[in-house]
């Protein structure tokens, strides 16, 4: 597999990056984790974003999924679509309430939400914890295996699986086992760390960089990528506290950097 970092700004976009959004490749098939502020335009660096065979969205909030409504408007409106998106329509794994949410942003009122419907372009499907989506056919099939962890809204992280290859993105998330199963023996996590180690954080919403460093630990991955840091923090610095608490590799996500898993 090949992962390429469109966004990994923190809570929101920053000066040298979108918010939260990834491309996975393998074989043939193409798909993104999460698509926050920004990642669309990103996206298109890479890749057509008709060529896309699925989105997955590891939670709600808008720093990993407010591009998605830039995505309605292209399917729905481009004037020379390559094909008729209606009779291709892209699958979207999100968790229960996806459809309601990106409907939202055309639909300010009950009655015009009620005539709202984005699955003339999209098939929306809920994401549960021990639950498996399965993208891409025949051998460049990329499975996609979602693990509760903890967070104030409801969030996954996404265990990708393709050719023996396993790539594990924690989403957002506080210390919880559920991150450490999802990355057990994985060859990559790419781990949020939003805030430098200490008492005063807030528990069950972010690791720090020495959190997703013992995590990485724990699961016993091969490798660790840190993301998801707010323009406010240094990324260097919750990389070095990666580093103190995990033996393997430690990189740094930053826009467009490609990845092999």
């Amino acid at each position: 597999m090949r992962l390429i970092v469109l966004g990994c700004s923190g809570s929101g976009p920053g000066p040298e990056s979108p918010a939260s959004g990834y491309l996975v490749e393998a074989g043939g098939t193409r798909i993104v984790l999460d698509l926050g502020n920004g990642t669309l335009g990103a996206l298109q660096r890479h890749l057509d974003p008709w060529s896309l065979d699925g989105v997955v969205l590891s939670h709600l909030h808008a720093d990993h999924c407010s591009d998605f409504a830039s995505l309605i408007v292209h399917r729905r409106y481009h004037p020379r679509p390559p094909f008729d998106p209606g009779a291709a329509r892209l699958p979207v794994h999100a968790p229960a309430g996806a459809h309601d949410r990106f409907a939202r942003a055309y639909a300010p009122t009950a009655a015009e939400l009620a005539e709202t419907d984005l699955t003339d372009v999209f098939t929306f499907h809920d994401l549960a914890a021990g639950g498996t989506c399965t993208i891409g056919t025949g051998a460049d099939q990329i499975q996609v295996r979602a693990f509760d962890v903890v967070h104030p809204c409801p969030a996954f992280a996404l265990r990708v699986e393709h050719g023996g290859r396993v790539l594990t993105y924690s989403g957002d998330t506080g210390a919880c086992p559920g991150l450490v199963e999802a990355a057990r023996d994985t060859d990559l996590l790419l781990c949020e760390a939003s805030w430098p180690h200490g008492d005063h954080n807030p528990t069950g919403v972010h690791l720090s960089g020495r959190e997703a460093g013992e995590h990485a630990t724990a699961a016993g991955a091969r490798r660790l990528v840190v993301t998801h840091v707010p323009a406010w923090y240094d990324r260097d610095e919750l990389a070095t506290e990666a580093k103190a608490a995990f033996g393997g590799p430690v990189e740094v996500a930053t826009p467009d950097a490609v990845f092999e898993v």
